[in-house]
């Protein structure tokens, strides 16, 4: 394990954090949508666990991360660890891993220039806010959408950032940067979310036909949705990547652990629980 220091946090909700830790050393290299793993120590041993990293491979001074407090059926060791720590304590962390990490190209070997459609549940966002950024950062021209399920509004951690991405490829052009982000309420009766006029229900719905025949996904993008023109993350809850699939399978997608002899795939998922 290597050693860094919590050098920021903000408490988006009582159980929601941004967090970012600061190596001692440098910020290694890792590829957007990986994991690190971070350690605390309780009763003289380390406590680990990987979380997703928010922030951008390219930006070299910290790490980030959206971490939700567990507190049922039993309180996260970890989590409640980092909740009650504070700016400036040390905490250790292990190398980045995982392999929901963007395709660049296909078996062929030629470069993957479909649409990407990221689905993140919760704190399942927090990969494809590195996408995003990254992306971004390396001015890549494919098509890039995110869509966020939440159960409550203050939950839509990079709502503003995200926003600020679309706004810019409004402003620029699509054909220098094709940015779209959308997200979902699945609870809007709640009082916390009385604000709320965008996209109600669960994140998935998004990919199902409306009485147009086409899903509201068709509608933003343009266009219909194909094996040929469109990868997906999803990353979240088992529910958010079965929901998906649900839509998914009916259109011939496959997934990269199911991929076809050739080596193709249109869905990369990683599973929360």
């Amino acid at each position: 394990m290597e050693n860094g220091t919590i050098t920021y946090t903000q408490l988006l909700r009582e159980d929601l954090g941004i967090f970012r830790v600061t190596p001692d050393g440098e910020v290694p290299d890792f590829k957007a949508g990986q994991f690190l793993t971070l350690g605390l120590p309780l009763d003289s041993k380390i406590v680990n666990r990987a979380y997703s990293i928010t922030s951008s491979p390219q930006n070299k001074n910290f790490f980030e991360f959206v971490i939700r407090w567990v507190r049922r059926p039993l309180p996260g060791r970890l989590t409640s660890l980092l909740f009650n720590s504070k700016e400036g304590d040390k905490i250790s962390w292990a190398k980045p891993a995982g392999n929901l990490t963007i395709n660049d190209t296909l078996p062929s070997g030629e470069k993957d220039t479909r649409r990407i459609v990221c689905i993140g549940g919760g704190t399942g966002l927090a990969p494809f806010v590195s996408f995003a950024q990254h992306l971004h950062d390396t001015n890549d021209k494919r098509e890039i959408v995110v869509l966020h399920g939440a159960s409550y509004v203050d939950e839509l951690s990079y709502k503003q950032l995200l926003t600020d991405l679309e706004n810019e490829s409004l402003d620029r052009g699509k054909d220098k940067w094709n940015f779209k982000y959308r997200a979902a309420i699945s609870r809007p009766q709640e009082w916390t979310n009385r604000s709320w006029i965008g996209h109600k229900g669960r994140i998935e719905q998004y990919l199902r036909p409306t009485d147009s025949g086409k899903s509201a996904l068709e509608e933003l993008v343009g266009e219909k949705i194909t094996k040929e023109n469109t990868i997906f993350y999803v990353c979240g809850w088992q529910g958010t990547i079965d929901g998906t699939m649900d839509y998914l399978s009916n259109k011939n997608f496959v997934t990269e652990k199911n991929k076809r002899e050739d080596g193709s795939f249109e869905v990369k998922f990683e599973s929360y629980g």
